[in-house]
């Protein structure tokens, strides 16, 4: 059957909710993938919660519990499987195994499932098997441990999320918005993904690779920051922006609004400046005909080259790859086995 005459399905988001959970993070994956629609106004995602037991209550960590309408059964429809985290993992957090009735489910789910968690739901996946000899994360907190429960698996403590192609793993609470803002950008992108942004009022694009914990207090109101000066060179990344440039914006001088700017953002001016230069690009190559050397001066690289140079190492493929990858396959991207194929998890020097 050609591929546009397939019928329409939406890909199916199973959520496992275990004892313990936060509610707030069993939210998360019903709040984003349950707004991106297509242009006939279908949902691009169809999302299901179950537990481990036949339908029923599933306890939280708050005072009250969730009627769960579906069984562990569900884990063997699922496209996806998000894990959120739990404060009752008992034997899976304390001796890093699973109970039977957990690995029965988890046993369900079909070969090729995208699997991902979300701060402590890491655990499970790691107590599976699903994480050996793969890079992870959770929150900063329980990272070490994690490390010392299973030393198969290359814990990186500083990232917000990784993403390794079938599996994702997220540190805590906001974290978890950003990797499944990012599974929708990776899916449908950048367009799609940050319509959902704007809905859900948070921040379009945090990158996995941004420090999950900074230890610094909140600014004073009376301080001045470094809004102003992000608003500004938003509107001129087509031009080339002199550090000096941001700080005379704060009336600041370059030192004073370097250390200011690491303090809010938490990465250098340098690295933000060139993070929005790369989702510029994203956003033309998949939105527009335009050139990939017109693409480059919109976007402030200045050069085709620079910008593949720069998309290479962020994203790892070329301007035309991504492109032909919107254009030939829905806007769907894949990875671990396509154009994007490893993980993503960039430095946070």
């Amino acid at each position: 059957m050609p591929h546009d005459e397939r019928p329409f399905r939406p890909h199916r988001v199973v959520v496992l909710a275990l004892d313990g959970l936060l509610p707030f993070e069993l939210g998360i994956p019903h709040r984003i993938f349950g707004r991106p629609k297509d242009a006939e106004g279908r949902h691009l995602y169809e999302v299901v919660t179950c537990s481990v037991r036949p339908p029923g209550p599933v306890e939280t960590d708050a005072d009250f519990a969730v009627d769960v309408a579906h069984g562990p059964e569900a884990l063997a429809t699922a496209d996806t499987v998000i894990v959120p985290a739990s404060y009752e993992l008992g034997p899976v957090f304390e001796q890093g195994v699973l109970t039977d009735e957990l690995a029965a489910a988890l046993a369900m789910i079909r070969p090729g499932a995208r699997l991902a968690s979300i701060c402590t739901g890491v655990y499970v996946l790691a107590a599976a098997g699903f994480l050996d000899g793969r890079p992870a994360t959770t929150h900063w907190a329980d990272a070490e441990r994690l490390q010392r429960l299973f030393p198969r698996i290359d814990v990186d403590p500083d990232v917000l999320f990784i993403d390794d192609g079938d599996v994702l793993t997220s540190a805590g609470v906001a974290a978890g918005i950003d990797l499944c803002l990012h599974m929708v950008r990776r899916d449908h992108g950048t367009a799609v993904a940050n319509d959902v942004a704007r809905r859900t009022v948070v921040p379009p694009h945090r990158d996995g690779g941004q420090a999950q914990y900074i230890e610094r207090p909140v600014p004073d109101p009376q301080q001045a920051t470094t809004t102003a000066a992000r608003a500004w060179a938003l509107g001129r990344l087509h031009e080339p922006i002199q550090l000096r440039d941001m700080a005379e914006q704060e009336a600041m001088s370059v030192r004073t609004f370097t250390r200011r700017f690491r303090e809010e953002v938490g990465i250098s001016p340098g690295q933000w400046l060139t993070q929005q230069r790369v989702e510029r690009a994203r956003h033309l190559l998949e939105s527009s005909d335009l050139s990939v050397d017109r693409i480059a001066r919109n976007a402030g690289f200045g050069t085709a080259q620079s910008m593949r140079q720069h998309l290479q190492a962020a994203l790892g493929v070329t301007p035309t790859a991504y492109r032909r990858t919107f254009r030939t396959g829905g806007g769907s991207l894949q990875t671990g086995g396509g154009p994007f194929e490893g993980h993503d998890r960039v430095g946070t020097s």
